[in-house]
């Protein structure tokens, strides 16, 4: 079992109150408002099970008829289908040993305690992160990726076109597209190009980067791999969020190995972390509930909603062009 041993901390000589070094690694993802809490949600969590239902009814077809005196018209009818989230249960465990808290002049657990909530929100980022490489990588990968990454030269670096063709993948619904979120090397990228606009929020407290009127998200949680970048499209709340406390799950306790003077802390959770239309089929999990890595895979994903409906577009790109290969070594 890991713990703060006294090896773990600085023993100052003459007592300095200790500062937490909070991590650098941001959630912009989480707080931006992609991820919206949803009540419905909420109270689904708590009512167990490894999946979550949400039945919907799906569009009405068809054509209209020619009114006629001779013959009736022909009744359709409306079906259902339904959206399907994983219940997500996961915890984490943190020890101390008093001695190391009494000699460093600080108590260990109140810093963990202090940092507790910061830590599940870079969580959850991760969550979502494996979310999207796995709706990505066939539910949505045939409608809604825009991958120039393989182009010739400039072709292949983000730029203003490359946004509009990535949006127009939504063809007449690409208004409910309000947000991109891309890696900080992207965002000076954009920068460069002097097309990064800055507006106030309501209380004139912050002003928000924009780009072409896109609210601009800067996380470098978003993936790049061998210079290419994916930067994603979101409407606002086209992912839902629940939390709650199922049954027999205790959310926060403490223990106390008394002949080791160690002190234990435990977080858990249930939640939920859904893209609305793209339902999980849990076709590969092998635990109770998913994995990241489970959650990342392309085979635990299927498309739900129309097309349309589905408020979220990557683009794979560079932002720079690509060396050209060296002809002579092959």
């Amino acid at each position: 079992m890991a713990k703060t041993k006294i090896s773990d901390v600085i023993v100052p000589e003459v007592f300095a109150a200790y500062v937490i070094q909070m991590t650098k690694e941001l959630s912009a993802l989480i707080q931006s408002g992609v991820a919206i809490s949803n009540p419905k949600l909420d109270e689904l969590v708590t009512q167990g099970g490894k999946l979550i239902n949400m039945p919907f009814w799906k569009p009405i077809t068809g054509e209209e008829e020619v009114l006629s005196d001779s013959d009736s018209l022909t009744p359709a009818k409306i079906t259902t289908d339904a959206d399907v989230a994983a219940l997500l249960i996961r915890g984490k465990a943190w020890s101390s040993n008093e001695l190391a808290g009494a000699l460093a002049g600080d108590s260990p657990m109140r810093a963990i305690s202090a940092q507790l909530a910061g830590w599940w929100s870079r969580r959850e980022q991760a969550i979502l992160i494996s979310i999207l490489n796995g709706i990505f990588a066939t539910a949505l990968a045939g409608t809604h990726v825009n991958n120039i990454s393989g182009a010739s030269g400039e072709a292949a670096v983000i730029s203003g076109n490359a946004i509009l063709d990535t949006k127009q993948l939504l063809g007449d619904a690409s208004d409910q597209l309000t947000a991109l979120a891309t890696h900080s090397a992207v965002y000076t990228t954009l920068q460069k190009q002097n097309l990064i606009t800055f507006i106030p929020n309501s209380r004139g407290e912050i002003n928000i980067p924009t780009y072409m009127g896109y609210r601009l998200i800067v996380d470098d949680g978003c993936p790049n791999a061998e210079g290419v970048y994916t930067t994603y499209m979101f409407g606002a709340g086209c992912f839902g969020r629940g939390d709650g406390v199922p049954v027999d799950i205790t959310p926060v306790e403490t223990d106390r190995d008394s002949l080791a003077s160690d002190d234990i802390l435990i977080n858990r959770r249930a939640l939920v972390l859904h893209p609305f239309g793209v339902k999980f089929t849990n076709n590969t999990v092998s635990g109770a509930t998913p994995t990241n890595a489970e959650l990342a895979t392309g085979a635990n994903w299927a498309k739900v909603y129309e097309d349309k409906a589905i408020g979220i577009a990557m683009l794979k790109h560079r932002i720079a062009e690509a060396p050209e290969l060296d002809q002579s070594q092959n």
